[in-house]
């Protein structure tokens, strides 16, 4: 397991979607095009996983669940799938923890490519990754 710790101006919906993002992308890079899948969503109040073959995506009640989560200084423990690869994270609002199972140098780049992300003021996020984990409508 690797971590980061942080300090960010960025508010914490972007937080959700920049280490995501990453994680994802990081990912890729070893598993190429295989879908991302959203395994498990741990907030306070509620635990998010995917509904018979349908895939988890991420509502506006389970964004607000989670900057709700955060914004109280709880940490959100989340489960991701890649291809082979399952990708363990926990996010707080300033800190983040990944641990995957079968390539541990993604957990290195996952870390190295957050810490320079979550200090931008407009961290790279692409425009294509949104509607891919988020429910649009």
């Amino acid at each position: 397991m690797k971590s980061v710790n942080f300090e960010s101006g960025l508010d914490n919906e972007r937080k959700v979607m920049v280490t995501i993002f990453w994680t994802n992308r990081k990912a890729a890079r070893t598993e190429g095009c295989a879908p991302f899948r959203i395994k498990r969503i741990e907030t306070e109040s509620e635990t998010y996983t995917p509904t018979g073959n349908k895939l988890l995506k991420i509502n506006d009640d389970i964004m607000k669940d989670m900057v709700q989560t955060l914004d109280a200084g709880k940490s959100i423990p989340m489960e991701f799938n890649i291809g082979e690869e399952n990708i363990n994270v926990s996010l707080s609002a300033d800190s983040f923890s990944v641990s995957v199972e079968k390539s541990p140098e993604i957990e290195e780049e996952i870390i190295e490519k957050l810490e320079m992300e979550l200090t931008k003021k407009f961290p790279n996020l692409c425009d294509s990754f949104k509607p891919r984990v988020t429910h649009q409508g």
